[in-house]
């Protein structure tokens, strides 16, 4: 007896919508990253400011590797696009805010916490503007400062304060005016370098390989001060170029009229 169904449709079906589960490397990389953000945290509360520090920037080498794994093993999904968000949320927008608030805002009462509340606003508003204008961005720039370069402004300053002898209560001002500026300026339209342009695959040039290898010496002299002092020279970059835009009467905005897809989209900031 026929029931009216037809089996070999049934099991086209099948065949055409499997069930999809969810890739396991990049997800490990992405959960890697939020470890490192939440290690930062833990090593904070516990007054391991140095190696709280060097949590946040373990996770901005796993949040940079995350995407690029995802493309390379064809292994992309909607699901991971999320899981990078809500990592880079905790790694590189609650960690830093609490970091600075334990190690210096603290002492500065109201107005420490409001510093450390801006910083923590701001990245949740950054990225959240990176997901829906994923589209409509040059991909060459990102608009503001990405948030793990912002981390890095606030986790770096303190790394190298410690490496200094230095304590938070005699920095307190210096690391309220620092967290504000980074927070503030992720919220901004002001265009930062992605570096996205560069392609990985691309032969080059000997002398980029050893200008690598000079770049990896000279982090290693002291590398508190060598990445801080990198990043501080990025986040004022973006105000260079947009200075340099509306000097020659260039539009200062990067949010285009494109629809493309940039090339990197799921590594979030």
């Amino acid at each position: 007896m026929h029931d009216g169904t037809d089996p070999l449709s049934s099991h086209d079906t099948a065949h055409k919508n499997p069930h999809k589960g969810i890739y396991m490397l990049p997800n490990m990389i992405t959960l890697a990253a939020l470890f490192g953000g939440f290690y930062a945290v833990v090593m904070a509360m516990n007054g391991r400011f140095d190696l709280a520090t060097v949590g946040i920037f373990v996770a901005m080498v796993l949040d940079s590797l995350d995407g690029r794994v995802a493309r390379l093993t064809n292994t992309q999904s909607a699901f991971g696009e999320q899981m990078d968000s809500l990592s880079d949320m905790v790694s590189f927008g609650a960690a830093p805010a609490l970091i600075a608030y334990e190690w210096a805002l603290r002492d500065l009462g109201r107005w420490g916490w409001i510093a450390a509340f801006v910083y923590c606003a701001c990245a949740a508003l950054r990225l959240a503007r990176f997901n829906v204008n994923t589209g409509v961005v040059d991909k060459r720039y990102f608009q503001g400062l990405p948030s793990p370069a912002a981390a890095a402004l606030v986790a770096g300053f303190i790394w190298l304060a410690t490496e200094a002898g230095y304590d938070g209560l005699s920095l307190e001002w210096p690391m309220f005016a620092l967290t504000l500026y980074a927070g503030l300026t992720m919220v901004t339209n002001v265009p930062f370098y992605s570096f996205k342009d560069l392609s990985l695959k691309k032969s080059v040039p000997f002398a980029a390989i050893v200008l690598v290898a000079l770049g990896i010496a000279i982090i290693n002299i002291h590398p508190p001060t060598v990445l801080f002092g990198l990043f501080v020279g990025y986040g004022l970059s973006g105000y260079a170029v947009y200075g340099w835009r509306k000097a020659k009467g260039r539009p200062a905005s990067v949010v285009s009229t494109s629809t493309d897809e940039p090339d990197e989209r799921g590594l979030h900031d």
